[in-house]
């Protein structure tokens, strides 16, 4: 990842704009499930649309712009609002719901990803080792898209309160034991969660650093 003592602000551009695409297309790939299960709720929110102003959370992006100049880059959207009421199989599709955002992300890395691996399969990569000029701007824009969004998708499937990964959890644990995780991640979720960002580094660095790398790896076709 970038140094944030050395970042440039060509870099700082590039991250920001990858990462606000990408916090704004997880959103979408929530309100997007959701409409399709028969939710009109997101629908009439505004939050069909690639806009993303109607997708960014205020206080997400000023933590988008302090993470990237720490050289990490992450930050959230505005959360799609979704009545599991509106469902005809509410556990199942509140699971569907959930796993399209990160699903969104995964989407995008393959995507950018793609780039890099047609480059490398067929011997067309002068553009990946151009160190200055549009080339440079290119490289960093589509490394940033497939890390940033690979990021995005492992840190969004903790188990913690408001992420991803806790609905998963709710959606797949039996009723009961549904509801008691959920009183508990609702109640101290928040606290956990800042407990993760201030402390849990050198826990899920480990974790998720070699998590994001393989997966890069696999998807461009690297060995």
């Amino acid at each position: 990842m970038l140094s944030g003592a050395h970042i440039s602000l060509r870099q700082f551009t590039i991250m920001i704009v990858v990462l606000v695409m990408s916090v704004a297309l997880h959103e979408l790939g929530h309100a997007l499930a959701a409409d399709y299960l028969g939710d009109p709720g997101p629908r009439r929110a505004g939050r069909i649309t690639l806009w993303p102003d109607k997708h960014l959370d205020a206080m997400g992006f000023a933590f988008m712009v302090i993470t990237v100049l720490a050289g990490i880059g992450i930050g959230w959207g505005k959360p799609v609002i979704v009545n599991p009421g509106a469902f005809k199989h509410p556990r199942r599709d509140m699971l569907i719901v959930a796993i399209a955002g990160p699903a969104m992300n995964l989407l995008l890395a393959v995507v950018f990803g793609l780039f890099i691996r047609l480059s490398l399969a067929t011997g067309h990569t002068n553009w990946l080792t151009v160190g200055t000029g549009n080339e440079a701007v290119l490289v960093r824009l589509v490394m940033a898209a497939v890390t940033i969004n690979l990021l995005l998708l492992f840190f969004n499937l903790i188990p913690i309160v408001p992420l991803d990964g806790s609905k998963v959890v709710a959606a797949v644990l039996p009723e009961h034991q549904a509801y008691q995780y959920m009183k508990v991640m609702t109640q101290f979720g928040p606290f956990f969660l800042l407990a993760v960002f201030f402390f849990g580094g050198s826990i899920l660095g480990p974790i998720i650093g070699p998590a994001i790398g393989t997966a890069t790896r696999i998807i461009i076709g690297a060995h």
